[in-house]
């Protein structure tokens, strides 16, 4: 092979993405030659900082371009970077000014006005883009899954030694993240919720075996299905991911079901979207499926479960019943938060800029007790916030909706076995 199909090699090689630093320049053997810098390079359509260029995935196409009979062939033309928010917008979009005037009314308002997303977290290029716009405060919003990749920001500027305070403040309705009193959304969802279980009741007391289902949001925590539920007092049974259920058999669903419709006529049934999910795997298949952020994807418990509670007294115990299922998620999750959120969103962006103004990075502000605290973010990453089932909390609400543990059989029998009482394992006693 000559050296000019080996250096067509290497070009070639270039545009698919590998290193050109093996191609000749005409420097090297004319000297004095001039060089000129790329002109699309301090170009935000095509470069939002220095390290490189806009990548094609996140590129929005404006013309496309066909020469017909020439060596350009067919090429497109870009109107710029994609609008996209999240992690991504560290990369692929150029910045937005959050001048007194823009942010005005952003409270009256639900959603993002900077956009989020799923997953492109890229460490190494967020820092990069960090680096080249001369930013020295970072305020990440978000849930667990946002300050675990928060905290990887925070270990990357450190050992690059950058000036830079990186500060997470917990945004969730999940209230899923630990140590923290609770997060900004939760209140709001919460109290939204109750119209989605007060139409489920409705629904369900004007009709003829009436049940009413209605699913939340709570992938691993259940907190926004058991408060909602202790707020309503129109729920006869909340199930979530932390207290597993059975349908059939003593003491399961179904059973609980025939009683309460023989007693009173109707009942409402409020479901987390993460409870009962090894239930649906049994039946289903694809079950390890993944979104963007590597997140498990969920089945539809909701759907699940109201099939399964028609088929059984339909067909098998030929009773005339009536399921509605109300799913509520995005309705909730789309609303302006309320009065109680707002102060405490207040609260927490008055702790946010306190604390990387007097010069600590790595934490996340948050009421710890009642009283507003520094979470260091590893505190933060250890765990998941999750309903504690031998918690006073949790006895409140089976107390309020009087549904059985839905304590398994297996578990029961091991524990005659073992002679210790059933009582002991519900309250979490040691015998």
């Amino acid at each position: 092979m000559g050296s000019s199909e080996t250096n067509k090699t290497k070009t070639v090689a270039g545009e698919a993405g590998y290193i050109l630093e093996d191609v000749p320049h005409l420097s090297d053997y004319i000297p004095h030659l001039p060089a000129y810098l790329n002109p699309l390079q301090d170009n935000p359509s095509y470069s939002v900082v220095k390290q490189y260029f806009v990548n094609e995935d996140d590129s929005v196409t404006q013309k496309i371009v066909v020469h017909k009979n020439n060596p350009r062939g067919t090429h497109f033309r870009r109107a710029g970077p994609r609008q996209k928010g999240g992690y991504r917008g560290f990369y692929s979009k150029n910045t937005i000014p959050l001048t007194p005037k823009v942010v005005d009314d952003i409270h009256k308002r639900g959603g993002s006005i900077i956009g989020t997303s799923r997953g492109g977290h890229d460490t190494s290029k967020i820092v990069d883009s960090i680096q080249d716009r001369g930013i020295n405060q970072v305020y990440i919003i978000g849930g667990d899954g946002t300050q675990q990749e928060a905290s990887l920001i925070f270990e990357e500027i450190r050992r690059r030694g950058l000036k830079v305070a990186v500060v997470g403040i917990p945004k969730t309705i999940d209230n899923d993240i630990p140590v923290i009193d609770k997060s900004f959304g939760f209140d709001t969802s919460v109290e939204e919720a109750q119209r989605a279980i007060n139409a489920a009741h409705v629904e369900a007391y004007s009709i003829e075996n009436g049940v009413g289902v209605v699913k939340l949001t709570g992938r691993y925590s259940g907190f926004i299905a058991m408060y909602a539920t202790l707020a309503s007092r129109d729920v006869d049974c909340c199930l979530i991911p932390e207290s597993p259920f059975y349908l059939e058999g003593p003491g399961g669903l179904f059973e609980y079901i025939r009683k309460r419709l023989k007693e009173n006529g109707h009942m409402v049934i409020v479901i987390a979207e993460g409870a009962g999910q090894e239930l649906l795997a049994e039946n289903m298949h694809n079950m390890d499926q993944q979104d963007p952020s590597a997140t498990k994807l969920l089945q539809d418990i909701g759907l699940w479960i109201t099939e399964k509670i028609k088929d059984h007294f339909t067909k098998e115990r030929k009773m005339i019943i009536n399921v509605k299922c109300i799913d509520p998620t995005y309705m909730i999750r789309a609303i302006p938060s309320n009065a109680s959120d707002n102060v405490y969103c207040t609260l927490l962006a008055h702790s946010a800029i306190h604390g990387a103004m007097a010069g600590y990075t790595g934490f996340v502000v948050g009421p710890v007790n009642g009283r507003h605290a520094y979470i260091p973010f590893h505190r933060i990453n250890e765990r998941r916030n999750k309903v504690v089932i031998t918690d006073r909390m949790w006895a409140r609400l089976l107390s309020s909706t009087n549904q059985p543990s839905f304590l398994n059989p297996k578990d029961v029998m091991e524990a005659k076995k073992e002679c210790v009482p059933t009582t002991q394992l519900l309250t979490g006693e040691n015998p």
